[in-house]
């Protein structure tokens, strides 16, 4: 195919609801983990979930980097813009409304007079800060392995231009250590309450680390990976040949999304990310705790163009809100409709915690594409009755 447009055919989409109810075997249930935010919008978008048996059940992962950032990096953040009025501090839109401590969130310290601007690229603030010289202008960066490139290329380029009024407080976290954590969990590993069948693969992570790196869990946990587009019909091949690798007790690494992925990924941007920066040797993620090796930090040649070395910023850990449900949603434990203050305390409007805020968060997902209303409604329908 070869529009965007025909991964979203409702025909086909039809064909092969009807194909992976033929293949899904009646006397056994089957359960995957979409890792990537994005594939838990694209079923929730286009109710692929609906057009699934019911032995098929779609578990909701860590996939999201705005969700899985833990408050004591926004309270860094904001500690950061609002004792140094010589910083202005950018990042993107959706981290601005994450909720921090104190009642705060990087929204609300800009309402105090916090220099806090939201950037679409992390060239953005490169850009500013070469328009502002008198200002320190610090990149607060988030995300996986398809952002990290980018941020890379800039505090190289900042380094060659001896741009000194510019630094990044880098975020960035590994799609591999997430998935590890999550295989080696209580819930999946002891006590079988989350039961994985077998993953799908983020799309745009792998175009950077290419297929290769998800071959461990195949071999090590005989999980099956399959890397899938974002398009409904992609989400949806990449299930039936999860169910089949199941049924025929394969676990492999297979590329649904070949027009984009590579066994060996983006070399070049490989090299370059290398080049910048290396393993923290542990961080905190939400809902997950400390997990080893799974972010990046600015190696010592630059230095300073390191917003935590510049500044001398140091974490503290923060405990999560106790009545959100975020942290056990993004280990597969529960579903957005677990969480008692989904959809009534907790809305994008009025966001508890940051699986609500984010446009990759479950939440968001449900709420904007879910039915959740509808079945309150015929509950109380009912018991009035």
């Amino acid at each position: 195919m070869k529009y965007v447009d025909e991964f979203r055919d409702g025909r086909l989409a039809r064909t092969l609801a009807g194909a992976i109810a033929r293949e899904a075997s009646a006397g056994r249930e089957y359960a995957f983990m979409e890792f990537c935010g994005g594939h838990t919008h694209a079923i929730s978008r286009y109710g692929v979930a609906d057009l699934l048996p019911d032995n098929v059940r779609m578990i909701h992962g860590p996939g999201c980097p705005v969700c899985v950032l833990p408050i004591g990096r926004i309270d860094m953040a904001i500690r950061l813009a609002l004792e140094h009025p010589e910083v202005t501090l950018c990042t993107y839109g959706d981290c601005l409304r994450v909720p921090a401590s104190e009642g705060l969130s990087l929204m609300k310290a800009k309402a105090r007079g916090a220099d806090i601007r939201m950037v679409y690229s992390a060239a953005d603030a490169y850009a500013l800060a070469l328009a502002h010289p008198e200002r320190e202008v610090v990149f607060f960066a988030i995300g996986f392995e398809t952002t990290t490139p980018p941020t890379a290329l800039l505090i190289r380029q900042a380094r060659a231009a001896r741009l000194a009024n510019f630094s990044v407080l880098c975020n960035h976290v590994l799609t591999p250590s997430a998935i590890s954590t999550i295989l080696e969990s209580p819930e999946v590993r002891q006590y079988g309450t989350v039961p994985l069948d077998g993953f799908i693969g983020p799309a745009h992570v792998s175009t950077v680390i290419g297929s290769r790196p998800y071959e461990f869990f195949a071999e090590e946990y005989r999980k099956p990976v399959v890397i899938a587009g974002f398009e409904p019909l992609d989400v949806m091949q990449a299930i039936r040949m999860l169910i089949r690798q199941v049924n025929e007790r394969r676990a492999e690494v297979e590329n649904e999304f070949t027009r984009a992925v590579t066994p060996e990924g983006n070399l070049k941007a490989q090299a370059l990310v290398s080049e910048v920066f290396e393993l923290r040797r542990s961080f905190e993620w939400r809902g997950l705790g400390e997990v080893p090796y799974s972010a990046l930090r600015i190696r010592s040649a630059f230095r300073d163009w390191d917003g935590e070395a510049k500044f001398g910023l140091e974490f503290r850990s923060v405990p999560d809100n106790r009545a959100c449900e975020c942290g056990a949603i993004l280990r597969g434990v529960k579903t957005p409709t677990d969480c008692k203050l989904f959809g009534t305390v907790c809305t994008p409007e009025n966001p508890m915690g940051s699986c609500m805020v984010s446009s990759e968060g479950a939440c968001a997902a449900h709420y904007n594409y879910g039915r959740f209303r509808d079945v309150a409604v015929r509950v109380e329908t009912r018991e009035a009755v």
